[in-house]
């Protein structure tokens, strides 16, 4: 008797769920590192930066907003070391603003408005890491 294989049933929202355990292992540092501040919490090695897949596009993301796009910038952001590990939380607030705006000063020729626009998103598509150490928050 011959059998019908049947197609592997897939989630819906398996992509997304991807995402967010990515997101958490790095929040947990990998290695079950219970390491909180920054000088604990050390970026990765060169050439060994985590993927950021939570969004691929260049909709304007902007302060106050949550989701997807935002989790992509500012996991963007943290691989150039503009934001700490610890921040990538889905919520573009006060810390998030002002490392697109010292990401935007660095890039010319943006304007470091933080706002989220199709010129930044290029610029972190195709921008390496710039910053050897995170930036302190607050800025000093």
């Amino acid at each position: 008797m011959i059998r019908k294989m049947l197609p592997p049933r897939r989630t819906a929202g398996a992509p997304a769920l991807a995402a967010v355990a990515l997101a958490a292992a790095l929040a947990a540092g990998l290695g079950g590192s219970t390491a909180s501040a920054d000088g604990d919490n050390p970026p990765p090695p060169p050439g060994s930066s985590p993927v950021c897949a939570f969004y691929d596009g260049n909709g304007p993301t902007l302060y106050g907003e949550q989701g997807e796009r935002v989790s992509q910038v500012q996991c963007m952001l943290a691989n150039r070391h503009y934001l700490p590990w610890s921040a990538v939380d889905g919520t573009f607030g006060p810390q998030t603003l002002l490392a697109v705006q010292r990401f935007q000063a660095d890039n010319p020729p943006l304007r470091p408005n933080g706002l989220v626009t199709a010129a930044t998103w290029s610029a972190l598509w195709h921008a390496g890491p710039s910053r050897e150490t995170p930036l302190p928050y607050p800025p000093t």
